[in-house]
């Protein structure tokens, strides 16, 4: 059998990763040389701990199972930790610690001493953390070629990159090289595009775009040993539902962080930086700018929990990814016998991925 994949991003390459380990053979179409979306502009966080309890942490969990099982990513089992300076910011963690859930997401509650002997990094001023265990790390810049090099060992996989689709119908997709590429089964992949072939094919569809804005440190000289969360992401994630967040949401986040929808994420990169996010603005037409204040921002917020001034920023950039507006982990849609579109993740897309492929395969009855 003959799996073709339209769309080179994370998505598409764990269903490419998927076909190939259930012994198919795989072309995976690409319009980029290489991706350059929202699976490589972000965090490359295996974010289990704030999922939705239910479907979307189950779909987490088995995720994170499958990114352990892939050779030669350089996958880091860091855990995380969401750091807490209020005490109302504290309760959050203490109820999330103490739901049913907990255990599977691997969360404790730190005090501020067992919180630095988990990050020694951590030098501000804190009164503790909520620690994830199940948190990885991978690097987004890399793992799409890493996977693809994982993938060609196997000698069933073809990556065909700087072809935009033009046509897909049962059996066939067909590039802007004017070449067919037959196919038995075919997965649409194609991230925050929704208009064109897209729209012709699946006509409107229950996602929305999301821009967001992020940045990356030069090198530092100290390590730190987790994922690093603050407070604000309790008010994001739908994990910490609760009497304590409802408290919490009391107090208004600073005026900067509500006006662009802020959480501070943090993540080592393999080479000492740091990547540092992240904002979420909804309402397009998006701005072709990146605006400055949410770094300002952000690059305190930092500060203060390092307790010490960063290493200069070097890179800053925008994205964009497609989010389901309804209650699915995934937008899967048959738009033509044998042939399914597969969208909107969200900002769950490289954790998720693996789990929504497997899913697919699964769907199609392969």
């Amino acid at each position: 059998m003959r799996i073709v994949v339209v769309g080179g991003g994370v998505l598409g390459t764990f269903h490419a990763w998927e076909g190939v380990r259930r012994g198919y053979d795989v072309v995976q179409i690409e319009r980029e040389r290489e991706g350059r979306g929202a699976s490589v502009r972000n965090f490359g966080l295996v974010w289990v701990s704030g999922r939705a309890v239910g479907a979307e942490l189950e779909a987490a969990l088995r995720a994170r199972e499958l990114w352990e099982r892939v050779p030669g990513i350089g996958f880091r089992p860091a855990g995380s930790l969401t750091v807490c300076r209020t005490e109302d910011e504290l309760a959050v963690a203490k109820e999330a610690a103490g739901k049913p859930d907990a255990a599977a997401r691997g969360f404790q509650l730190l005090d501020a001493e067992q919180t630095t002997n988990r990050n020694p990094a951590l030098k501000g001023d804190l009164l503790g953390a909520l620690w994830c265990e199940r948190d990885a790390i991978v690097e987004p810049r890399k793992v799409l070629r890493e996977l693809r090099a994982e993938l060609e060992k196997s000698g069933r996989y073809q990556f065909v990159p700087g072809r935009e689709v033009r046509d897909v119908s049962t059996g066939e997709v067909r590039d802007d090289h004017g070449e067919i590429h037959a196919a038995d089964e075919i997965f649409l992949c194609t991230g925050a595009w929704h208009s064109g072939l897209i729209r012709e094919l699946a006509g409107e569809l229950p996602v929305r775009r999301v821009r967001l804005q992020m940045m990356q440190t030069a090198p530092l000289d100290e390590q730190l040993t987790t994922a690093v969360a603050d407070a604000d992401s309790f008010r994001y994630y739908p994990a910490y539902q609760g009497m304590a967040l409802d408290a919490l949401k009391q107090t208004p986040q600073a005026t900067v962080a509500a006006d662009n929808a802020m959480q501070l994420l943090m993540v080592q990169r393999a080479d000492g930086g740091l990547t540092i996010g992240d904002t979420h603005e909804y309402a397009e037409p998006f701005g072709f700018d990146v605006q400055s204040d949410p770094y300002d921002y952000l690059r305190s917020t930092v500060e203060s929990l390092l307790g010490r001034e960063l290493p200069p920023v070097v890179r800053r950039w925008a994205g964009v990814y497609s989010q389901a507006t309804e209650a699915e982990i995934a937008v899967r849609r048959t738009v033509a016998d044998n042939v399914t579109l597969v969208t909107g993740p969200g900002g769950r897309g490289m954790t998720m991925s693996p789990a929504i492929a497997e899913t697919s395969y699964s769907a199609a009855g392969l």
